[in-house]
C-alpha cells in the first residue's frame, strides 16, 4: 500500500504556516475578556480589583482576537479556499495528498506563564507532523500543526497542537 505522505510533504515538516505579533496586552483587554467568559456571572474579583502590575489574563484569553500588530502568512495562503482539504500544503506551495474530506481531529493545549499587562505575544504556527492509518472509509491522513505563543521575554505562554484528519 502506498503512502499518502509524499517526499515533498515530509520535507515540508517544520514549515511556517503563520506568524503574528499582538499589540501589548492592556488591563482593559484582560478585564473585558474575563467579563465576557464569565457572563452572565460577574468575573472573579481578581480581574476587577487587582492592581495593573499584578493583573494576569485568563488562560484562554486571545490577544489576537481584535487586531494584530503584525501578521505573516505563507506566500500562497491567500490563493487557497478555506474549505480545500489540501489547504495546508497548498499554502506553503507544495502539492497536497488530494483527499476529498477533512475534519477536526482534536486539540491539545499546554499553558505556560500567564499573560500580564504590557506583554506582547508572538504566535508561531508550524507544520509539525504527518501520520496515517487505515479506517472504515479508507486510508486516513493525520496532520498535526502546532501554534506556540511566547511573550517578549521568549517565555512560552501557550502551546496548541491541532490535528486535522483527512480521508
Amino acid at each position: 500500500m502506498s503512502s499518502l505522505i509524499t517526499a515533498q510533504m515530509q520535507a515540508a515538516l517544520g514549515a511556517r504556516l503563520g506568524h503574528q505579533v499582538s499589540y501589548p496586552v492592556s488591563a482593559s483587554d484582560i478585564r473585558r475578556w474575563a467579563t465576557a467568559i464569565y457572563w452572565p456571572e460577574p468575573p472573579p474579583e481578581k480581574y476587577l480589583s487587582a492592581e495593573e502590575a499584578w493583573l494576569t489574563a485568563p488562560e484562554d484569553m486571545n490577544p489576537f482576537a481584535w487586531a494584530v500588530l503584525s501578521s505573516d502568512t505563507p506566500p500562497h495562503a491567500g490563493d487557497v479556499p478555506g474549505h480545500d482539504p489540501d489547504r495546508t500544503e497548498k499554502s506553503i506551495g507544495i502539492e497536497g495528498p488530494g483527499l476529498a474530506k477533512q475534519l477536526n481531529g482534536g486539540l491539545k493545549i499546554e499553558y505556560g506563564v500567564p499573560m500580564r499587562v504590557g506583554d506582547t505575544i508572538s504566535s508561531e504556527r508550524i507544520l509539525a507532523g504527518y501520520t496515517e492509518r487505515e479506517g472504515r472509509l479508507g486510508r486516513m491522513l493525520f496532520t498535526t500543526m502546532t501554534d506556540t505563543w511566547t511573550n517578549q521575554e521568549n517565555q512560552t505562554v501557550k502551546r496548541t497542537e491541532l490535528t486535522l484528519i483527512r480521508y
